[in-house]
């Protein structure tokens, strides 16, 4: 591999590391100190160290190298883990994710690391110093806290001997702290080259206690605990590499594993073009596929009595189904469990409400909900600003959650699930709730609205009102909010991905924010209508219902068209007129009603057929015709055809009146 190869392996390993140190260490902080957060928090600096040691990159390498010296004293129990350990981890942590930036800009890392280093010495000198006389034990403490070397042997007859040893170990914490074992039971790949493992434990138990608590478990052979000297913590490091060899020793097996020869690495590291390439390759045979299969209803109907044509139509049947499941695991190559953005939200509540001085205690649900890698970066700021928002205008000071007869610490849960051919992403707390009387005497305040507009406005469309750009309750302008920015943007995000967003709230209980989106932006399912003679498509995540009214129920403010549709009055559009067509059916009663969906906003689309719904591959429609206001791509259809897909933003923006005509729509006219 050439060192751009190189770099691309080294930078994946360090995003991994980076993320798993950010969780362990928020899990430090909120569970306390643990024998198997050290030691993760350890293994990940050690890594770090080794990869950047190998790549070149000084500086991570000597701050992964200083966060090990401190970790391996705090494993080993020399050192206590207190808030000021959890705070420089966490700057440690930021250092080395800026660290990360400078390689992926420029190759090179610039930052100096002293300031951090030195922080790391100067920790561990202080807790040193309170904590024992340079940096041991009391002769008390080295009597509770006595160490052992505990060596298991598995019986050759365990069929599961990796598993046996986890539920082994988890025995053994119990009444022991485990400071370390020999293998790493991550690290075995073949069940046929282990069978014993060695711990390094602390315990006020005897030795026979232990042995006769292990010995007891299934297909445990043999137990052997000798102590170890507590005067140094060489000794426990030369304990270990003896045990070590001894256990390296006693697992060599003769016997060959039914895997020898057999690749360890089930996984491989595609490049993101590629997959998008692949993609594209699939999309044109669905096309292909959806051509195919028109092609042979119009010969059944031409030749029925030809024999040939019941072998394409087999033929056409297993290459759908072929294509259907191609596309499908395609699909899930381009997936991404929405673990990898939630994992950023604990770091930043926990930041923030600190800053606010707020007990905010975060939830987070559906982790394994799948969701396309491209949607998953773009969803990314919408969710970071209404967490943000949920804490600073939601969540109240604890003080006065108490008051309220509440919890002091308030809660934020986030939700993924999937929902047909979308994802629900929910963002809801249990804060004092939007009030929208507030929000209507800021709004007229900062002139976003005219008062007379406001007075007829509904409870639901004044607390809609907060995606205004420029709006905001906020007395004074902080680091968090106060500037106006933020909802507009979340409305903004999720408009571009043909998303919906809205809201529930409560006075005094709460806010919920249910996001809805598409699974994926490359292939998706949609609506296909007819203008006039003309195809068009709709993305189906946008549209919120079909409904066939008659004429009559039509009624018009000023020039522009309004229906009633289950108490709820929406707009009315027909894209005929901006499209400059004429009506493909002037003579009949009924007209067909397409309620699409853009963020909060809601606008019913006049259309005259309805062809129904299928997938549908967007495709660009290039830099040779440009930009077209309402047109998103295009599609080609079973025909050959193609058919434009509209683009719903561009649509609101075609009804440029539409503010003005939501809010002058008034009881008389429904």
């Amino acid at each position: 591999m050439n060192r751009s190869e190189l770099m691309g392996v080294f930078l994946s390993e360090v995003e991994e590391q980076l993320q798993l140190l950010e969780r362990e260490i928020l899990n430090l902080e909120l569970q306390g100190e643990s024998p198997q957060i050290i030691q993760s928090i350890f293994r990940v600096a050690h890594t770090l160290k080794g990869s950047s040691a190998a790549m070149g990159f000084e500086e991570m390498k000597q701050l992964t190298h200083e966060m090990e010296n401190i970790l391996d004293k705090i494993r080993n129990q020399y050192l206590p883990v207190t808030q000021q350990v959890v705070d420089i981890l966490f700057q440690c942590l930021d250092h080395l994710n800026g660290l990360k930036k400078e390689i992926e800009q420029e190759g090179a890392t610039k930052t100096n690391v002293d300031s951090i280093v030195h922080q790391l010495q100067q920790l561990e000198n202080r807790l040193e110093e309170n904590f024992g006389s340079e940096g041991k034990l009391s002769a008390d403490e080295r009597q509770e806290l006595t160490k052992w070397i505990c060596k298991v042997r598995l019986s050759d007859q365990c069929e599961m001997k990796i598993a046996r040893a986890y539920i082994v170990l988890n025995h053994l914490k119990n009444y022991a702290s485990v400071i370390s074992t020999e293998p790493d039971l991550d690290s075995i790949t073949e069940e046929a080259a282990f069978n014993e493992i060695a711990c390094i434990i602390t315990t006020s138990l005897d030795p026979e206690t232990i042995q006769h608590k292990l010995g007891e478990l299934l297909d445990v052979e043999d137990v052997k605990v000798t102590p170890v000297s507590n005067d140094s913590l060489d000794d426990l490091t030369v304990s270990l590499t003896e045990a070590k060899k001894d256990v390296q020793q006693k697992n060599k097996n003769p016997i060959k594993s039914e895997k020898e020869g057999k690749k360890i690495g089930q996984t491989v590291r595609v490049d993101v073009d590629l997959l998008e390439n692949i993609m594209n390759l699939v999309g044109e045979l669905v096309i292909d596929q959806t051509r195919i299969a028109q092609v042979g209803n119009l010969l059944r109907d031409r030749y029925s009595t030809d024999e040939t044509i019941d072998d394409l139509e087999q033929i056409s049947n297993h290459f759908n189904r072929i294509i259907g499941e191609l596309q499908e695991s395609v699909m899930k190559t381009r997936m991404l469990p929405i673990e990898q953005l939630f994992s950023r939200f604990p770091r930043m509540v926990r930041d923030l409400s600190r800053t606010l001085n707020k007990e905010v205690n975060l939830l987070l649900e559906g982790k394994e909900t799948e969701l396309d890698r491209t949607v998953i970066e773009e969803i990314g700021d919408p969710l970071i600003h209404l967490i943000r928002n949920s804490i600073d205008h939601g969540i109240e000071e604890p003080e006065v959650r108490k008051k309220l007869g509440k919890s002091p610490k308030g809660t934020i849960t986030i939700k993924a699930s999937h929902q047909e051919n979308q994802v629900v992403l929910t963002v809801e707390d249990d804060g004092a709730g939007i009030n929208a009387q507030k929000v209507k005497e800021s709004a007229i305040c900062k002139q976003l609205i005219p008062a007379q507009n406001a007075e007829m406005m509904s409870q639901q469309e004044l607390i809609n009102l907060i995606f205004l750009p420029g709006f905001t309750t906020a007395q004074s302008v902080s680091d968090i909010s106060g500037r106006g920015v933020g909802m507009d943007i979340v409305r903004n995000h999720i408009e571009k991905l043909n998303g919906l967003i809205d809201v529930e709230t409560r006075l005094g209980e709460g806010t919920k924010f249910t996001i809805k989106l598409p699974l994926t932006l490359a292939i998706v399912r949609g609506l296909l209508i007819k203008l006039n003679n003309t195809i068009y498509a709709l993305p189906m995540s946008c549209v919120i219902e079909i409904v066939r009214i008659s004429k009559k129920e039509i009624r018009s403010i000023k020039g522009q068209s309004v229906v009633k549709i289950r108490d709820k009055v929406f707009p009315l559009i027909r894209l005929h007129d901006y499209f400059r067509m004429p009506s493909g059916k002037t003579n009949a009663k009924n007209v067909f009603i397409v309620v699409v969906g853009l963020a909060e906003k809601r606008l019913g689309l006049v259309v005259d057929e309805l062809i129904g719904s299928q997938e549908i591959v967007v495709k660009s429609i290039g830099s040779y015709i440009g930009q077209v206001e309402g047109v998103s791509g295009a599609t080609i259809l079973g025909d050959g055809s193609v058919a434009l897909i509209l683009d719903v933003t561009g649509v609101f923006k075609l009804a440029n009146n539409l503010k003005s005509i939501e809010s002058e729509v008034t009881d008389d006219v429904v």
